[in-house]
């Protein structure tokens, strides 16, 4: 059982490379960025692991100041679970200090909901970490919607977000990455009820 000195390890869920930045699949790696900025820290390979990480403490000063690791896998979304389980791994993270930033599907655009396990709805990422270490992690579920009309679902994903999503993005990535501190600070139930909408 985890206790309040284990660090949290927080995963933003994405494909590597410039060329995906921008797209739907990649709001877990734009969420990690924000996160870094305010814990004022830069990214940088992991020794153990295929990712990049940022060490850092985050939350107010006192009791609900938490020891973090920030993580983006470099392994493409469909092999996330062998970085994140190496990462768990080396710093002796608990698996439910783990929290999964991803896009889903089967909600609004910019809502987000904040859950502990469960299935992982068709998303390769989660399967992929499910596989490798159980499903007893927390999710911040982003939602990008569905596909319109007749569009594959993997098309979708991989695109940009549109012009009009773009005007409204940098306010859900930043209420994701509040809804982050909120769990870390106080907890699943506190932070369900500020943040699921």
């Amino acid at each position: 059982m985890s206790d309040a000195t284990d660090p949290w390890l927080i995963v933003g869920l994405g494909n590597p490379g410039p060329e995906h930045a921008a797209q739907r699949h990649n709001v877990g790696f734009m969420v990690a960025d924000l996160l870094a900025e305010r814990i004022g820290g830069k990214f940088k390979r992991a020794q153990k692991a295929q990712a990049q990480v940022v060490e850092g403490r985050m939350g107010p000063p006192g009791p609900a100041n938490r020891r973090v690791i920030l993580a983006k896998p470099m392994s493409y979304m469909n092999l996330s679970g062998g970085p994140v389980t190496a990462l768990r791994d080396f710093y002796k993270v608990p698996t439910d200090h783990i929290v999964a930033i991803h896009d889903e599907l089967d909600i609004d655009y910019g809502t987000l909901r904040l859950k502990l396990a469960g299935g992982d709805n068709g998303h390769n990422g989660l399967k992929s970490m499910t596989k490798s270490m159980g499903s007893g992690y927390h999710r911040i579920r982003f939602g990008i919607g569905r596909p319109p009309g007749r569009m594959q679902v993997a098309d979708f994903v991989l695109k940009d977000f549109s012009s009009t999503e773009r005007k409204e993005l940098g306010y859900f990535v930043d209420r994701a990455a509040d809804s982050v501190e909120c769990l870390l600070a106080e907890g699943l139930e506190r932070a369900q009820s500020a943040y699921n909408s």
